[in-house]
């Protein structure tokens, strides 16, 4: 496993780029990729959510609505498209057992991308990647906030990292028990992981897969108060992923918190209703019933909510005193699902998405403003 990365930045000034889930289970992930790579490349450092297992090993394990093992050979086209680490702490991730995070975690190092939040044992997953630009040092560390809880590691299973979240009934953390607020557990763990880090690292980025799929704007009860704790225990940036489409943004205690980046690149037969496997045809045929919508035929590989075409990647310029400048760099989903750098009318479409749903959502109200290199949150 890598837990490093180590840049050649020597710029007065870095820019981090950050983008949500990622799927790759589909021939070609060079293709699909590249739609993103120009962004990516302009970054010091890029970092993405890697949703599912790559592993042609492994058996189905019971818990969430299974995701297939994905080729590990597509993680080398993500170090192809410019990413440089990845966070694993997610629903899906063990969902091939051992097999397939240690499968996961060797084509990544074989590729050369740093990552963190899953491992053979509960020390593995929760211990940070250290990312290194010049003479500073990021510390990236992975949550699993939604569940299921057979996905999480303990002291001899291998599995994903975890913030023990509370539901309102009492019942395990699953997508059947609506999760509710923030435990003094969950507290203690970031307090801790942070300020094991805090001394070696000059920057802190902490990654939440958290949220209500499939939903636009709506934040669920422990969003806030989890991110929050998050900067309030030493965290520079915090940015979720799990909800398959874009959250609002906020500052808070002047650092940001990207609430959900939506999909980076998800291209995946495994949402379809006609597919062998029984579980995932189910839900994909239960999706206007459990979701309210349903998906553009013409987005065949990413059949998603309707509003997220409107995409995103986080974009942070870290200054040499620290600050962090925060802002977004739009991007459009194409059909079948194929996400590109939005231009133009497209790219204030999707800002205005942005600025709507962090509304919507009961943030403060956010603006932005053009820059050369981003749009900058205000």
């Amino acid at each position: 496993m890598i837990n490093e990365f180590v840049g050649n930045s020597t710029m007065p000034a870095c820019a981090i780029v950050l983008a949500g889930d990622l799927i790759l289970d589909v021939p070609e992930p060079d293709h699909w990729l590249a739609g993103l790579a120009p962004l990516l490349e302009q970054a010091d450092l890029a970092i993405g959510h890697l949703e599912v297992p790559h592993t042609l090993r492994g058996s189905e394990r019971a818990g969430d609505v299974p995701a297939p093992g994905a080729d590990p050979a597509a993680l080398a086209a993500l170090r192809r498209a410019g990413f440089d680490a990845v966070t694993l702490a997610g629903n899906h991730i063990a969902d091939r057992g051992p097999e397939g995070i240690e499968d996961t975690l060797a084509a990544l190092a074989d590729a050369g991308i740093a990552a963190c939040g899953a491992g053979a044992n509960l020390a593995d997953a929760r211990r940070p990647a250290m990312l290194s630009l010049g003479r500073r040092t990021a510390a990236l560390l992975s949550y699993n906030c939604v569940g299921p809880e057979m996905s999480w590691a303990d002291e001899e299973r291998a599995g994903c990292a975890y913030l023990p979240l509370a539901t309102a009934d009492g019942r395990p953390v699953t997508p059947l028990a609506p999760i509710d607020r923030l435990t003094g557990a969950a507290r203690e763990i970031l307090e801790s992981d942070i300020a094991a880090v805090r001394d070696a690292a000059d920057l802190v980025i902490v990654a939440l897969h958290k949220g209500i799929v499939h939903t636009p704007a709506v934040l669920a009860p422990y969003e806030r108060p989890v991110a929050h704790a998050a900067i309030d225990a030493g965290a520079d940036i915090v940015v979720g992923h799990h909800a398959h489409i874009v959250r609002g943004i906020e500052i808070y205690r002047e650092r940001p918190i990207f609430h959900g980046l939506g999909n980076g690149c998800v291209v995946t037969r495994a949402l379809a209703p006609d597919q062998a496997h029984p579980g995932r045809a189910a839900w994909a045929r239960r999706r206007k019933e459990l979701f309210g919508f349903v998906p553009d035929p013409a987005y065949e590989l990413a059949p998603f909510h309707p509003e997220a075409v409107n995409a995103m990647l986080a974009r942070v310029t870290w200054e040499p005193d620290g600050a962090v400048r925060a802002g977004i760099l739009p991007v459009r989903v194409e059909p079948p699902g194929r996400p590109v750098a939005a231009t133009g009318a497209r790219a204030a479409d999707v800002v205005a998405y942005v600025t709507s749903i962090t509304a919507m959502g009961g943030l403060p109200p956010i603006s932005f403003s053009p820059t050369r290199d981003m749009w900058t949150v205000q």
